[in-house]
């Protein structure tokens, strides 16, 4: 009797330690939750692989510095007190800034081809993790060259260097394919048990030559008209919505019926393509972060780190409520990002200039209008969700439900202010750092507030366009609702 309870303990001891080793217990395919599937030769290999999840979450980590420190040679342009603002934006820093955000958007497209490539490759051994930090590291050297493009718009060196990583990135990334499709247990569980393995390593190889491409052709042109060349290096960014809207005109020329891409093609250009939920939001994290770091190095008497923290307090916000985030959704929070990136620069121009002049004046316009754009494109985010509310949205905050009114009051608060702010400060031009300060104290007790002020605006709407149907009937029975599925069962 002891020796059949010491193997029942032994037992449930061995399937416990198994549950602690699964990354998502009780969830996914047997290859995607770890365990050892197909021949004895093949699970012996499998021994020296792992989940990718570290390598990724140190991937994002290094991006998002490297598209985030680029703000830095922008923020620190000294404008002379003497020098008009005006005249030092359009000769100083129009070119920096212009390179800056094609920085950060053609880096955001790296990490987005990143996160395609790990949804294809799940487990990673040696050779992907050190071919992998070859890719990052060709990552880290694109912001110098970068530098050496805003310095000297006109030479190509700059070009030929960034298209020379990129080339030699999309070489690394094509090892990596060839790498992890001789080795099958390192793929997606559904490419794994798919007869056309080969027709899906054809597929990817294609589109990650597509953009060393475009690179190539650059820096040819880059010694005959150096402008084109920065025209094509901007393609890129756009490069999946170009190709899918030339495939759609195709295909109504040729009368051809639009093709439904495959269930199981996880890399593909399409602009709705899903892309990893988790994945953007520690990229966007780590955006968030540095900004809030960066800021340290001009200490403003402002509320700079409040209004960093609260523009992602709504980014966390709207994420909370999405299940899936498409490739469009992706682009709009690049877009965001970028602008907050640009913070420090703001922050840094508003409190250079002396008290009451016109330099000040338009820097703290900048500002508002930065953060007008950052906000902006967070609504942007939550519109595209609610058009494509069954796939992306949780049913509660969906049009209509209990949350979505709170959470379009919550997007549309910093734009709306931000414009307020940038109007009177052209009516009031004497007292625009006050009504900016102003703005920045009272936007952090607004959110506090903000959940009351919703409910009685529209308690006012009912009560003044549908008072016959405010009912304490009805009221009872949305509570009991209310009660009745508890929020995290509704996360769940």
């Amino acid at each position: 009797m002891a020796e059949n309870q010491g193997d029942i303990i032994e037992q449930h001891t061995e399937e416990e330690m198994e549950k602690r080793t699964l990354p998502f217990p009780g969830t996914g395919t047997p290859s995607e939750r770890g365990e050892q599937t197909g021949t004895p030769s093949e699970r012996g290999e499998q021994t020296g692989t792992q989940s990718s999840h570290r390598l990724l979450a140190y991937s994002d980590a290094l991006i998002s510095i490297i598209a985030t420190v680029m703000i830095l040679p922008v923020a620190h342009t000294k404008v002379e007190d003497t020098e008009e603002l005006r005249q030092s934006v359009q000769l100083l820093l129009t070119t920096k800034i212009a390179v800056y955000l094609m920085t950060f958007m053609i880096v955001t497209v790296a990490w987005a081809a990143h996160i395609r490539l790990f949804q294809v490759i799940v487990r990673i051994d040696d050779c992907l993790a050190l071919l992998n930090l070859a890719c990052m590291m060709l990552i880290t050297f694109l912001p110098y060259t970068f530098s050496l493009m805003a310095s000297f718009p006109e030479n190509v060196l700059g070009i030929l260097l960034f298209s020379g990583c990129v080339m030699l990135m999309g070489a690394i990334q094509c090892l990596i394919v060839l790498y992890a499709f001789s080795r099958p247990f390192l793929l997606n569980h559904q490419i794994q048990i798919s007869e056309n393995q080969a027709f899906y390593k054809e597929h990817i190889l294609k589109v990650i030559m597509r953009v060393p491409l475009m690179c190539l052709i650059a820096s040819v042109f880059s010694f005959i008209f150096f402008q084109l060349s920065y025209v094509l290096l901007a393609i890129v960014i756009f490069l999946p919505y170009i190709s899918q809207s030339l495939k759609w005109c195709r295909n109504k020329a040729m009368g051809q019926v639009e093709e439904t891409p495959d269930s199981m093609m996880f890399y593909t250009y399409l602009p709705n393509e899903p892309l990893s939920k988790e994945r953007v939001e520690a990229f966007s994290d780590g955006v968030y972060a540095i900004v809030a770091t960066l800021l340290i190095l001009d200490i403003c008497c402002s509320c700079s780190f409040v209004t960093v923290g609260l523009l992602w307090f709504v980014h966390h916000s709207l994420f909370l409520h999405v299940t899936k985030a498409t490739r469009f959704m992706g682009l709009l929070n690049t877009f965001s990002l970028a602008f907050v990136g640009g913070l420090p620069l703001a922050y840094q121009l508003t409190h250079e200039f002396p008290d009451n002049s016109r330099n000040e004046l338009e820097a703290i316009q900048i500002s508002c209008v930065i953060i007008f754009f950052a906000g902006i494109f967070q609504l942007g985010i939550w519109v595209v969700a609610l058009y494509n509310e069954q796939e992306t949205l949780h049913p509660y905050v969906r049009y209509g439900g209990r949350e979505h009114v709170f959470m379009l009051a919550k997007l549309a608060l910093y734009p709306c202010v931000s414009l307020g702010t940038f109007f009177l400060t052209c009516i009031l031009s004497k007292f625009s750092a006050p009504i900016f300060h102003l703005m920045e104290i009272t936007v952090p007790f607004a959110f506090l507030v903000l959940r009351l002020l919703v409910r009685i605006g529209l308690a006012l709407l009912r009560l003044i366009f549908c008072p016959d149907r405010l009912d304490q009937r009805s009221i009872i029975i949305e509570e009991e609702d209310e009660a009745r599925v508890p929020f995290n069962a509704l996360v769940t």
